[in-house]
């Protein structure tokens, strides 16, 4: 099949709406009733009852040139024909209609960029994206790398598009092509041109990661690993420190450079007093997805869940005070992997050596919070391999190989910090209070524990220091905090067993000090 260019495609269309201002998208958002103006200024929409990523509806094309590259146990195929007939569906649905058109980057350094084109059938989603990806400080003349092509609008017919549901997200890394359609939520464009860099630059040896990333005033840069929810966004919004981005890096021989041009933040709950970074980030220009309001007050209600969980902020990084600039800095001298363990027994903190780390970065063990996916409507253990399983086009062994060259190189600490629950499960237990996490944050990243004292966990074979500045010494081993302490020790050995028995998975792949460096169940 010939893909048509953007100047082809657009022939098809009533009418262009290329590169508008964030105030035209949002004046067109309003005008078309997209989305209404509420009282700080951002513009909130709702998405339907999609209001989270669909990770069922996600496919990659199995094209002659990726298919010995793709790790297709994790990633789901799509063949060429059935995308060559949705793609020609789609663009039968696009004729005679309205499209908004941004063209923008991906990748802050210039060696390892892709030049994106997305194509939207709201002025919204176009507005997300604006803000989302790097804009151009003039538009660039040559065609892009990939175009992306959202049409919410167009449900997919399973019977006859061979897709899982209505909802679509498939990736043509031959044709460079991604096309969206079914669901309203923006999440899908953002973490599919994540899926793509994800593919793109560990062949070019900068190891793409799901993290957020921060630097220090004397230059020390600092990553935040995890999956939604478990902190990244609000951990690396700290005060005393510039943030290079919140949600995706790539790391290169040269730098740690920010994937993305804009945040993408949880805010049920959100508050000024907690995280007044992200609070006054949200203002004009900035969208709303899912937030509850007072239709007629036009105020925000973000304690409310009344249509989800997993209500998100969008705004571009310059909303946030202290930002590097450029988005990148340099090699990383603290890495943190940040879970929210919905069993309790995990320590708050403990750190790893590199055979440890890379135990634990192929593990991925968090919880699935609640809304950011389809059917999760309570916290839910899982292991997301690498932190970001869904976003990985490559086997797990590629990312991990090269995370443990450069923590080799660059004598990188990693520590492990549980953002979850304490003193019992989910439901029984509280979940670790935001100060004192920042407290070990800041403890590990200044290098505060670096002389402390450690005991060994018998159950995680993690080092736990026995005291952290602005911590009680008490919350530091988890089972102090349990009433029942038989219960801390059947939950604690159930979730080593369930370690033990995720890492199987990969077999004699690995050396035995990197099998050996897990939990004893």
């Amino acid at each position: 099949m010939t893909v048509l260019a953007p100047s082809q495609l657009f022939t098809l269309v009533s009418d262009v709406h290329r590169n508008l201002t964030v105030a035209q998208l949002v004046e067109q958002a309003v005008m078309r009733n997209e989305g209404v103006l509420v009282q700080n200024g951002a513009l909130r929409v709702t998405t339907g009852k999609y209001t989270g990523r669909s990770p069922n509806d996600k496919f990659i094309v199995d094209s002659p040139a990726v298919h010995t590259d793709i790790s297709w146990g994790n990633n789901k195929s799509f063949s060429e024909e059935n995308f060559n007939r949705l793609y020609n569906r789609m663009l039968a649905y696009m004729q005679n209609r309205e499209v908004f058109v941004f063209d923008g980057f991906a990748g802050a350094e210039e060696n390892h960029r892709l030049q994106v084109c997305f194509i939207n059938e709201f002025a919204w989603q176009n507005l997300f994206v604006h803000q989302l990806f790097i804009c151009p400080e003039q538009q660039p003349e040559t065609a892009p790398d990939f175009q992306v092509i959202c049409m919410p609008g167009f449900k997919a017919i399973p019977e006859i598009d061979h897709t899982n549901s209505e909802a679509f997200i498939v990736i043509n890394f031959e044709q460079r092509i991604v096309l969206i359609g079914g669901t309203h939520y923006a999440g899908e464009m953002k973490k599919s041109i994540f899926t793509v860099m994800n593919y793109l630059l560990p062949l070019q040896g900068v190891l793409s990661m799901h993290c957020s990333a921060n630097v220090g005033p004397d230059g020390d840069t600092a990553l935040f690993f995890g999956l939604s929810g478990t902190g990244k966004t609000t951990l690396s919004a700290d005060p005393n420190r510039h943030l290079i981005g919140d949600d995706e890096h790539g790391w290169s021989d040269t730098s740690v450079f920010n994937i993305e041009g804009g945040c993408y933040a949880k805010c049920i709950k959100l508050s000024q007093k907690n995280e007044p970074q992200i609070w006054n980030a949200i203002r004009f220009g900035s969208v709303l997805e899912n937030v509850a309001i007072d239709e007629t007050l036009r105020t925000v209600d973000y304690d409310s869940d009344v249509i989800t969980e997993n209500t998100r902020a969008a705004y571009p990084v310059e909303y946030m005070p202290d930002i590097v600039a450029n988005g990148a800095a340099g090699h990383p001298k603290t890495i943190v992997f940040l879970t929210a363990d919905a069993f309790g027994v995990l320590p708050p903190i403990a750190k790893l050596s590199k055979e440890q780390a890379i135990y634990h970065f192929l593990s991925g063990y968090t919880s699935k919070l609640a809304g950011t996916e389809r059917g999760i409507t309570e916290p839910e253990a899982t292991f997301s391999t690498c932190f970001g399983a869904p976003f990985l086009p490559l086997s797990p062994l590629v990312y991990a190989k090269l995370l443990g060259e450069k923590i080799e190189k660059h004598n990188t600490n990693v520590f492990l910090i549980n953002t979850g629950w304490s003193g019992g499960a989910y439901g029984v237990g509280q979940r670790m209070s935001i100060p004192y996490t920042r407290a070990m944050v800041t403890a590990a990243i200044e290098g505060l524990l670096d002389n402390a004292e450690y005991e060994l966990d018998p159950v995680f074979n993690v080092y736990v220091p026995t005291t952290c500045p602005n911590v009680p010494d008490e919350i530091l081993k988890p089972v102090n905090t349990w009433s029942d302490k038989e219960a801390y020790a059947r939950q604690a050995r159930e979730l080593a067993q369930r370690f033990t028995k995720n890492f199987a998975k990969f077999g004699a792949e690995l050396s035995e000090t990197i099998a050996a460096a897990g939990p004893k169940a």
